[in-house]
């Protein structure tokens, strides 16, 4: 018996809406597979910093444990403002991220008006990597160990100077840090960023410097060291111990870096990404290259990295308002 023309159009039709129901959930499912195309950090400082390096060295092997490229975007100024703000505007798709320091998320916000909320705007997506710093001190001074130092600066009250990259930077934080708790008091002297606190640390116009670029002329001998800081040791100098091993450095926290994201942005896309970072952690290739650029890999997953970022923020602001430290 033939089928009329009418009754096989129905049939066709059937056929079709019921391979189209079947065919929906995965085209939806490919669509929302991450990621699917390049994706952007967008790096609020210049090319060539500590924060550029570790992100550059940790998002480069997580992208492709990831199948994808990055897009490194350097957008430098105001103290970091420049980039972040412009994170906070970009569309929260799971395609566009941000480099973040300390100072971003736990220090500027207690000083100054800024653009953004870091606590409002952005969530955390991993920590990368820490800087090691170096307690470099003048030859002259006449100490030859941390407790020596401490003993010979409460015998000299205002004596001691200590350089550091600028007004409110984490670097002159980390000497306020020093005075609270050994219970001295250095005089803080800022300079126009770490190089020339550094040139005047070695002509002994300052007597101590906290900062990364102490390290060259530590491991050279041109400077001594009592301690440095970080979880664990310098590689360049394994005698010399942390600051936190001789009883300090319990408040205030480290120099790190890490990896935001705007508010709003996929669960999806900071989880896998927050894996991948985890994952280009371990990677000795990795890690080889962050100790040669003076850090080290110091990943936190989501939950770890915000606990970080709230402790830290709380710290510091305290040791702001104690040091009565202003801009």
């Amino acid at each position: 018996m033939s089928m009329s023309r009418t009754a096989i159009g129905r049939r066709l039709f059937m056929s079709a809406s019921a391979a189209g129901m079947v065919s929906a959930p995965a085209i939806v499912s490919a669509q929302n597979e991450w990621p699917n195309r390049q994706i952007r950090v967008v790096v609020p400082y210049p090319p060539g910093g500590p924060s550029d390096i570790t992100t550059r060295l940790v998002l480069e092997r997580a992208g492709a444990l990831l199948g994808q490229s990055m897009l490194f975007d350097n957008r430098a100024g105001a103290s970091g403002a420049i980039g972040a703000e412009h994170v906070k505007n970009a569309p929260a798709d799971g395609y566009t991220f941000l480099t973040t320091t300390t100072a971003m998320v736990c220090i500027t916000q207690h000083l100054q008006p800024l653009p953004y909320d870091p606590a409002k705007d952005f969530v955390a997506v991993a920590r990368t990597a820490t800087s090691w710093v170096g307690m470099g001190v003048n030859p002259q001074v006449p100490a030859n160990n941390l407790q020596e130092f401490i003993a010979y600066a409460k015998a000299n009250p205002g004596k001691i100077n200590f350089g550091s990259a600028g007004l409110a930077t984490i670097t002159q934080l980390y000497g306020e840090i020093f005075n609270i708790e050994a219970g001295v008091k250095m005089v803080h002297v800022p300079y126009k960023g770490s190089a020339p606190a550094t040139n005047d640390l070695l002509s002994g116009q300052i007597q101590v410097q906290f900062d990364p670029t102490t390290l060259p002329h530590i491991a050279a001998g041109r400077l001594k060291c009592f301690a440095v800081l970080g979880d664990k040791r310098w590689p360049g100098k394994p005698d010399v111990p942390t600051l936190k091993e001789q009883g300090l450095g319990k408040i205030g926290g480290d120099a790190w870096y890490g990896i935001l994201a705007a508010k709003g942005t996929p669960q999806q896309a900071i989880d896998r990404l927050s894996k991948a970072i985890g994952e280009a952690a371990k990677d000795p290739a990795v890690n080889e290259k962050l100790v040669a650029s003076g850090n080290y890999a110091s990943f936190q997953d989501t939950a770890a990295f915000a606990a970080t970022i709230e402790a830290d923020r709380k710290s510091f602001g305290e040791i702001i308002r104690t040091a009565g430290i202003k801009l």
